[in-house]
């Protein structure tokens, strides 16, 4: 069998979920996996990786980006929203927060019929992508997972972080040991996916043995125009330029922007929405590209006495909001910059209401999306938000963290000093987002029709189609979302297996 002409299954996006699926299910050899990736492919080693996207103390913003703008409706400005678009993608440029959110999240899921997505269902999926290098031994940790998780030893954590927690122990934070238990919420060391400072993308984990494979093969800087659906079966895709290539099973792993947008530009989704762009409708799913929604996020910046923390970001603070963590603070930095030392403390909201929408402006896949991350369309998100920096300011005025900062930067001084109308003010004048695009896709039962896929991933009326990445979300884990889309990729891996086996 030819992969460059035909595979059993084709996985689109070999980034964060879709390296998980194209290594799960290669496990099998009877099985030939075409994994396709718009951008470049680094190899699986640590040396081979350029540096901005092997240092895990690098931000999100590097070269290897699909540079998708963002513009909420509400806050009438636009900022970027990262995607990585390398062999690893987001997990190869992202923050290394490794986290998996709290359990009433992924109960509220199956709650709403999504039968075994339930926070003790998805636990086993957890412990097998990781190798919790710190509490591996705890029936909750896996420890022989692809994904090594550490947390700063004594010897690496910087002042600054042991007076934030000190500062977060005295403001009455319960201080807890391992952010990753079920149902804890409090402050703490911060679980990471680097060692020796290197990102532990997918790439440089998951990758990693299934390279060796021969029913692999990766097509990196190859971009996916749309699916190829006859009287509603998958027959293969047809990439940028107009090659196609021949498949009974594509499985979608492009991401909260891309994947809804693969599925627009090939018929399926709001029908009014593809009939304006010269589509022909494949299936009128209205819930395609909706659902949009994200942790927003506010930065506030401070010179500092401290050197140059590493890692640098290293503590968190998660806030009780109902069932589960309503607001995360943390520290980063030190970092060293012309100016100084700078520290920046981060408030983030992690169950938001508000729902954003992704369009097409084209039905050309290099034409930019038309993306509103739906930032405060919801009343009860902003109060919240304030409580968040409310929180904030006093765990920087307590005196186990205000004698390391030093000055204020003077974009977020209204954001340490103001209180009511002005903080409100200060509030939606510098809201950002924290980089978690999810439910684009999102899953539900067959009598919604909102809809996009079902509990198994598999996309309603397309026979051989389906979605396995953060889109499929319907609310957003109440944690940074790579370790869940991780889970979401290993879980569907496993139960498709299962499928795969009772056919047979």
């Amino acid at each position: 069998m030819d992969a460059r002409n035909e595979a059993d299954i084709i996985v689109v996006g070999a980034v964060s979920a879709g390296a998980v699926v194209a290594s799960r299910l290669t496990e099998d050899p009877a099985r030939t996996v075409l994994l396709i990736e718009s951008g470049p492919d680094f190899g699986s080693e640590a040396d081979s990786q350029p540096s901005e996207i092997a240092d895990a103390d690098d931000s999100s913003a590097t070269a290897f980006d699909w540079h998708h703008t963002g513009k909420p409706s509400r806050l009438g400005r636009e900022f970027p929203l990262y995607a990585g678009k390398v062999v690893g993608g987001s997990s190869a440029t992202n923050n290394v927060m490794a986290l998996r959110g709290h359990p009433a999240i992924y109960d509220g899921w199956a709650a709403d019929g999504n039968d075994g997505w339930s926070f003790a269902d998805l636990l086993p999926a957890f412990c097998r992508l990781e190798r919790d290098m710190d509490f591996g031994e705890r029936h909750w940790h896996g420890d022989a997972g692809p994904v090594r998780i550490r947390r700063c030893t004594a010897q690496e954590c910087d002042p600054v972080h042991t007076g934030f927690l000190e500062a977060a122990a005295a403001q009455g934070h319960p201080p807890i040991e391992d952010h990753n238990e079920p149902l804890t919420i409090g402050a703490g060391k911060l679980p990471l996916n680097q060692v020796d400072g290197v990102r532990q993308s997918t790439a440089l984990t998951y990758l990693t043995a299934a390279r060796t494979r021969p029913n692999l093969r990766i097509h990196a800087d190859t971009i996916v125009d749309r699916v190829l659906i006859d009287n509603g079966s998958v027959r293969g895709v047809r990439l940028l330029g107009g090659s196609e290539i021949h498949t009974g099973a594509v499985v979608l792993c492009a991401g909260a922007f891309g994947s809804p947008a693969i599925l627009l530009r090939s018929g399926i989704g709001p029908a009014n929405d593809i009939r304006a762009q010269g589509i022909p409708v494949v299936a009128d799913r209205p819930g395609v590209g909706r659902n949009l929604h994200d942790h927003p996020l506010l930065r506030m910046m401070f010179s500092t006495d401290g050197g140059h923390a590493r890692p640098v970001r290293q503590s968190l603070v998660t806030v009780r909001g109902g069932a589960a963590p309503d607001v995360q603070l943390f520290p980063s930095g030190p970092t060293q910059t012309e100016h100084g030392a700078v520290l920046t403390m981060l408030v983030a909201l992690m169950t938001p209401q508000s729902r954003g929408r992704l369009h097409l402006t084209a039905p050309d896949p290099l034409a930019p999306l038309d993306i509103d991350p739906g930032h405060l369309s919801d009343q009860a998100d902003l109060p919240r938000i304030l409580l968040g920096v409310e929180l904030a300011q006093q765990l920087l005025a307590d005196p186990q963290l205000a004698r390391h900062i030093g000055g204020t930067a003077p974009e977020t001084r209204s954001l340490v000093s103001a209180d009511g109308a002005e903080l409100r003010n200060a509030v939606v004048d510098q809201l950002n987002t924290y980089h978690h695009p999810v439910g684009t896709c999102r899953m539900g039962t067959s009598d919604d029709d909102r809809a996009v896929v079902d509990a198994a991933g598999h996309v309603y009326e397309v026979t051989g189609l389906s979605v396995a990445d953060a889109s499929i979300f319907p609310a957003i884990p109440s944690a940074n979302t790579n370790i869940p889309t991780l889970m979401a990729a290993e879980h569907l891996a496993a139960r498709w297996h299962l499928d795969a086996d009772s056919d047979n």
